[in-house]
């Protein structure tokens, strides 16, 4: 398969040299599957295989992309593609900067983070999994539903700047459990990320919901009121905040557009706390990476806060050439993001609860509808969902209906930042939208904040 993709990619760049046109191709193929729960039962059982090209000519400073669903079988189809791509730049208004074409320099392949035995889980597999993840937790009242999403990735890269070609493949696993109380409306939930099959633990999971459930049954719930709060975020929640970073925060394209939370001026000065170290590393093969760039740039760790310094804006290879600075090899569909852990020894929930509390705080492991306040100040705003418990002073447990939280990541990050737990978790932010593209982030399982305001707290579920 792999050969016959490569050949497919080399005959159509023979053909775009042939007609006297600069052009880059991009190949992604995937086989997607995925099983979806409802009501305790299967919903939907489905699985596709597309294979997408994007084929983008360059004329100057004109640039036009055409990309179309097809078939490795019909060669002369995305020669067309090539012919309609090469029509449209005539039209397209000239950029006010000259873009790059891609250059590979050498042949490329990265097949280490493919899995076969992930890619082609069967469905009795998954279905032994939620199985075992939901063993006798479900009731009358409390049904399950969640997804297992699986499949296999390729890209492959080639442009007429060169015959060089890069190829990369890729197995991922993300799944989610949601037991709800049909009278009651709570939720509560667990997830887990796989880049290989061994990865899939269904005992940790059951382990989690069984904690979660015994406490939403037994203990009570209430309103809590407005006002100050040390929060400890999950790993849903602490992953889903440094994602809005990723977009509105080191990103020097939007930094320019001032569509950021940090500047220029922010290089080599401390903007989180100290306990705050952030870099891609495309070394994690949990986090599905791309070790080289569409530019055919190596990708190696690029540290983003050490000891809460910011270090350097990451740069697009178009942004770069509009605003004169140097690409830093992320042209890919997404970082490596891994957070330190830190010192604090509570890797679960259970040892979370147990520990001996000065006050009371606020448990929140998941985010609910987080969305952009104001980027220029990293100011963003999200409810707590599925699972927040109030953890008292006196060691008693309280089941909280949801809060929001309305914050600045320089706030959150920053010197409020009390502990991060020594054990890392792998959390996944896959969209399920578009074409294939794996993400997951590495990071501390807990983090303690303190001195947070809650500005809204619900009066029921």
């Amino acid at each position: 398969m792999k050969e016959k993709i490569l050949q497919t990619l080399t005959s159509l760049r023979e053909y775009a040299c042939s007609k006297g046109v600069d052009a880059a191709f991009l190949y992604h193929e995937e086989d997607s599957y995925l099983m979806r729960f409802a009501n305790s039962a299967i919903s939907l059982n489905t699985n596709e295989h597309l294979i997408r090209l994007e084929i983008t000519v360059y004329e100057d400073r004109r640039r036009a992309s055409y990309e179309m669903i097809t078939d490795l079988n019909k060669l002369d189809e995305m020669k067309q593609g090539v012919d309609i791509a090469a029509e449209m730049v005539k039209y397209a208004m000239p950029l006010n900067y000259q873009p790059s074409i891609p250059h590979i320099k050498e042949n490329y392949a990265d097949v280490q983070g493919f899995d076969p035995e992930l890619g082609m889980m069967s469905g009795e597999e998954k279905l032994a999994y939620f199985n075992d993840a939901t063993k006798d937790l479900e009731t009358d009242k409390i049904t399950l539903s969640g997804i297992f999403s699986s499949g296999i990735n390729i890209l492959a890269q080639i442009s007429t700047k060169s015959e060089y070609t890069q190829y990369f493949q890729t197995s991922d696993a993300q799944v989610t459990i949601v037991l709800a109380h049909a009278d009651l409306k709570w939720e509560v939930t667990a997830e887990q990320s796989a880049h290989k099959k061994d990865d899939l633990k269904p005992e940790e999971l059951h382990a989690e919901l069984s904690f979660l459930i015994d406490r939403y049954k037994n203990e009570p719930a209430q309103q809590v009121p407005v006002g100050s709060y040390d929060i400890v975020f999950g790993a849903a929640a602490t992953a889903e905040m440094i994602s809005f970073m990723n977009w509105i925060g080191f990103n020097g394209g939007l930094m320019k557009r001032g569509f950021s939370f940090l500047t220029e001026d922010h290089v080599g000065k401390k903007v989180f706390s100290e306990k705050f170290n952030l870099m891609d590393d495309p070394s994690r093969l949990e986090t599905f990476p791309l070790t080289r760039d569409s530019m055919g740039m190596k990708r190696e760790a690029f540290p983003l806060f050490v000891n809460g310094v910011f270090q350097k804006f990451t740069w697009y290879q178009d942004d770069a050439d509009e605003f004169g600075e140097k690409p830093t090899g992320h042209n890919v569909p997404h970082k490596s993001l891994v957070l330190d852990a830190g010192e604090m020894d509570v890797n679960s929930l259970q040892d979370l609860v147990k520990m001996p509390k000065d006050k009371d705080i606020l448990y929140i492991p998941f985010l609910h509808y987080m969305n952009i306040v104001n980027p220029s100040k990293g100011l963003v705003t999200a409810s707590s969902r599925f699972g927040a418990l109030l953890l008292k002073k006196d060691g008693s447990v309280v089941v909280p209906y949801n809060v929001r939280v309305t914050q600045s990541l320089l706030d959150i990050f920053g010197d409020k930042v009390a502990w991060m737990s020594k054990q890392q978790t792998v959390y996944n932010t896959s969209a399920s939208y578009g074409a294939r593209n794996p993400v997951a982030i590495v990071l501390p399982k807990f983090i303690r904040v303190n001195d947070l305001e809650i500005s809204h707290s619900n009066s029921s579920y």
